[in-house]
């Protein structure tokens, strides 16, 4: 009886142990299932990096003339390469006449080393936002000078099909349109000679 006794006590203990092997096994996979997306979500996600993470910018490749449009918290961006007739253009008092803030007065619109009239680190090249400051529309890239739907003083720059208003290739607003300011440099950074990052300053 007693040798009964012990044998059922022995085979509870094994059970036991399976039981408390299974359950300690159920639990690590449990932790894990919990661990893992909490984990996931501590890592930034895109919309996160999109709202507002900086934004690196190769323009090794961009040709004078051309501009390439990049994503920096939820808002284009432009990087235009601007040549020496441009940058000549820009300069001129004909077209500066043209202009409600030729030098940049309205601070908010640009960090304070874009307030130039070139409104860049880097003359070469301008880095705006890409959304006029009437109503929110994206302006359309008109870098063509005096085509026929502009009118014969149009010096190139960027027109707002929403609204008709107009800025130069400083992003600088014309007179007489709907928008009130100039369009908005963000903060920038050149990190080498081909880099740009968006979203850090060059002073911080």
């Amino acid at each position: 009886m007693v040798e009964e006794t012990l044998n059922i006590t022995a085979e509870q203990m094994q059970r036991r142990r399976f039981v408390i092997t299974a359950t300690a096994a159920m639990g690590v996979i449990g932790t894990g299932g919990i661990v893992v997306p909490f984990l996931a979500s501590m890592s930034p996600s895109m919309a996160a990096r999109s709202a507002g993470a900086p934004v690196q910018v190769d323009i090794s490749r961009l040709q004078a003339g051309e501009q390439i449009t990049i994503l920096w918290r939820s808002q284009p961006v432009w990087v235009l390469r601007r040549n020496e007739t441009i940058l000549q253009k820009l300069k001129e008092e004909n077209v500066r006449k043209l202009l409600l803030d030729p030098d940049s007065d309205v601070v908010s619109q640009q960090p304070d080393y874009a307030q130039n009239e070139f409104r860049a680190i880097n003359s070469e090249y301008l880095v705006v936002i890409a959304i006029c400051t009437h109503l929110g529309c994206v302006p359309t890239y008109r870098p063509e000078l005096a085509p026929e739907d502009l009118g014969a003083a149009w010096p190139g720059g960027y027109f707002c099909p929403c609204h008709g208003s107009r800025f130069d290739l400083a992003g600088r607003v014309f007179k007489r349109v709907p928008a009130p300011t100039n369009l908005v440099i963000p903060p920038y950074q050149f990190l080498t000679d081909t880099l740009i990052e968006v979203g850090t300053s060059k002073n911080a």
